[in-house]
């Protein structure tokens, strides 16, 4: 197939990884449609010559609408899923109620799944297709206090792994993305969710909350090795393109460096060295 006739749907685009890769998917040939939760976004998007419908992954119903519009527009068929839709929970798990962490796995990993599962029946029937999920380093070591977020990374990871081994042989290929620190409105939208959901002055972890808040609410980058979203853009590009793409692909020096670590180090050892990253002690 030609590029131009690989069709590829993209969550999450209204600023950020999303919004960088259906950019950059649609300067590298591909027909791309890019998807937001916000109809104002999706105005913009196609203001900018995106082809763009509305998605909100808490809703079925939404997610059937803006499959069955796509689809539409390609007479059927998809090449690709870039999953990249979601958000982080911050507060510590102590502090997560039931509701809380409902709605970050409604999102994360509900929602992402529904839609997975929509698309697979399109790509068995045409015997080929990418799923690429954008995970976290975070799906495979934890942080202290992103503990909503650290298990629905964690889960996409598991079902991912498992869709892997299940679509074996059917020209389909499961491929997680691991990204480490990347520029975009994710601290942002965090910190929003933090000051809505976790009630910081009735818990023991005030303190540390505090400077959670302080990070939180920085401007710029306050991570070390932080990247600009392009960095995703290019290995979503090799997914897409390789013949044999690779079952994960890691983005960002900490990912690599976290990834070797886990493989050598004791798991107390491991600990204090994710303590220290976590800036909670």
């Amino acid at each position: 197939m030609k590029t131009k006739d690989k069709a590829v749907l993209v969550t999450g685009c209204s600023s950020g990884i999303g919004y960088c890769v259906a950019k950059g998917l649609k300067a590298s040939g591909y027909q791309v449609f890019a998807t937001a939760r916000k109809t104002g976004d999706v105005a913009r998007l196609r203001s900018e010559g995106l082809d763009a419908a509305v998605l909100d992954l808490d809703d079925s119903a939404s997610v059937n609408s803006a499959v069955e519009e796509i689809l539409a527009h390609t007479g059927g068929r998809l090449y690709g899923l870039f999953n990249n839709a979601g958000y982080g929970q911050p507060g510590a798990v102590e502090d997560l109620r039931r509701d809380v962490l409902r709605r970050q796995f409604e999102t994360n990993v509900f929602g992402t799944i529904e839609l997975t599962n929509r698309i697979l029946p399109v790509m068995r029937r045409q015997g080929y297709g990418r799923i690429i999920q954008n995970s976290s380093l975070l799906g495979f070591v934890s942080l202290a206090y992103r503990g909503a977020y650290n298990a629905s990374k964690y889960a996409l990871e598991g079902l991912y792994d498992t869709l892997r081994l299940e679509l074996a042989g059917t020209g389909i290929h499961a491929i997680l993305i691991e990204p480490g620190p990347i520029e975009s409105r994710f601290r942002a939208n965090a910190y929003a969710m933090y000051r809505h959901s976790i009630a910081a002055e009735a818990s023991v972890h005030r303190e540390i909350y505090r400077r959670l808040e302080q990070r939180l609410s920085a401007e710029g980058p306050v991570v070390p090795f932080t990247l600009p979203p392009e960095a995703v853009l290019r290995k979503v590009l090799r997914a897409l393109d390789s013949p044999r793409p690779k079952a994960r692909y890691y983005v960002t020096f900490p990912t690599y460096l976290l990834g070797t670590l886990k493989r050598l180090l004791p798991t107390r050892t491991l600990d204090r060295v994710l303590l220290g990253i976590s800036g909670g002690r």
